[in-house]
């Protein structure tokens, strides 16, 4: 299959609960063959912490009231709120004709590219993924590959309470400081934000979107 701009359905799921939706790309993943269309879940959670495969226990600080699930992808613990865009690419990478470093890149990129339709520089840093502004991080990334299909995505933040990743080190590392796309730019709404990150990830990989 060509690789060049492929259908991407776009899925809003609105406000839900964390566990569900990670077991429901479970069950998209083991389930889908190489027919099944390539996907992409935009979704709020309520307040939660997620702890990647490599997760260790001391960069949880104090959970407090949010409770801390233990989930299969890759990277250490991170935090889930209102306010955040987290985006679930679901995509047969083979059949897309790239890696996993190619998906990461592009995801990277579309959120660099949207933080830029404000005036603001981001970029990536070294051995740590994610997207950050002057050293201070505004989206992290955690995926897993199963049977060459990606699942689980990046926490895009826009405009949340960060005091709950005071609670943690974010992906594990201490003292890092965690920043939103209100704080540094005017006129900032989450749907329209979402709109431009969803016109950014087709046009750094590849894809159409259709809804």
């Amino acid at each position: 299959m060509d690789a060049v701009n492929q259908p991407l359905v776009v899925k809003h799921l609105g406000h839900q609960t964390y566990e569900p939706v990670w077991h429901a790309m479970q069950k998209f993943t083991d389930e889908r063959d190489d027919q099944t269309p390539d996907e992409l879940w935009l979704v709020e959670h309520p307040p939660v912490f997620t702890q990647g495969l490599a997760g260790k226990a001391e960069h949880i600080l104090a959970a407090g009231d949010i409770p801390v699930i233990q989930v299969d992808r890759g990277g250490q613990v991170t935090y889930h709120g209102p306010g955040q865009i987290v985006a679930y690419p679901l995509i047969n990478l083979r059949r897309h004709g790239i890696g996993v470093k190619s998906l990461v890149y592009g995801i990277e990129q579309a959120i660099i590219d949207t933080i830029g339709l404000y005036g603001i520089t981001a970029k990536r840093l070294d051995n740590a993924p994610g997207v950050y502004v002057n050293g201070a991080k505004m989206a992290s990334l955690g995926l897993r590959i199963r049977k060459a299909c990606s699942f689980h995505g990046l926490a895009f933040n826009i405009n949340m309470d960060l005091e709950p990743f005071q609670r943690i080190n974010p992906c594990g590392f201490s003292g890092l400081e965690v920043i939103q796309l209100a704080d540094m730019a005017s006129d900032v709404n989450l749907a329209t934000v979402e709109q431009q990150l969803i016109a950014a990830f087709c046009q750094q990989l590849n894809f159409t979107a259709a809804n």
